[in-house]
């Protein structure tokens, strides 16, 4: 299974705008971060987890031209905002809780009404919940975690795990996640956030599934220098990255 981050950053991207912060003006690569999103790709199978409104330019900049599923992990705009531009893809396979496709079905009502505007996005929604299910041949498991108050769906899927906008995590969920090769997981900034893990809290978590090892997503540019951030980080933990691409 070959693991491609689209995204890494959080709802605001890095750069944020009108920001000239010491990492929103760097020139290492690996500080520009569009919004998280990562693409699975098993055999002829692509899965893509979360389309932020980045997704053109993520689909464009990797030469994706198919995807078999989109997974999405809750509603908020920075996860679900370039849907629309599955536009020339096909027909779409959408698999959410049952809350985020209402909100799906509310915001692009016109994907969904009976007499459709010719050229709409095609998109067929499939409704998951806390209960293993399939794509193709490939079975996902669903982790729950809590982004404060929100109730988000992570994603196991074999060795490898994508966890974003954690806030909290019961031991059950962290019972699923034994035996990872990669865990990835958000760690928006250094200090504490009311719905987003900080660095610190990131790294105890990390340290409780046990992965062996663990890739950081969802950063906001409080993270800090990617270069920097990596050297003070334990030997199995490190920020990924747009554009870092491995088989697991």
């Amino acid at each position: 299974m070959n693991l491609l981050f689209l995204g890494t950053g959080t709802s605001t991207g890095v750069p944020q705008i009108g920001c000239k912060c010491i990492t929103c003006n760097s020139t290492n690569v690996k500080d520009k971060r569009l919004r998280a999103s990562v693409l699975l790709t098993e055999g002829n199978t692509k899965i893509l987890i979360d389309s932020g409104p980045d997704l053109r330019q993520q689909l464009l900049s990797n030469n994706i031209d198919a995807i078999s599923a989109v997974l999405l992990t809750h509603e908020h705009y920075d996860h679900i905002g370039g849907l629309d531009d599955v536009r020339p893809l096909g027909m779409t396979q959408l698999y959410a809780e049952k809350r985020v496709l209402s909100v799906i079905q509310r915001n692009m009502s016109y994907c969904f009404n009976d007499i459709k505007y010719p050229g709409v996005p095609l998109i067929q929604l499939h409704e998951i919940n806390e209960n293993d299910f399939f794509i193709e041949n490939i079975r996902i498991q669903s982790i729950r975690v809590m982004h404060a108050n929100l109730p988000v769906l992570g994603f196991r899927i074999g060795k490898m795990a994508y966890l974003t906008d954690i806030k909290t995590i019961e031991d059950r969920s962290i019972e699923r996640l034994q035996n990872l090769d990669v865990l990835v997981m958000n760690a928006l900034r250094v200090s504490n956030h009311i719905s987003h893990l900080s660095l610190k809290e990131a790294i105890e978590i990390a340290g409780r599934i046990g992965a062996r090892k663990t890739y950081f997503t969802h950063m906001s540019h409080d993270i800090g220098l990617h270069d920097e951030v990596n050297k003070l980080l334990p030997e199995n933990i490190q920020l990924s990255y747009d554009g870092l691409q491995f088989n697991i």
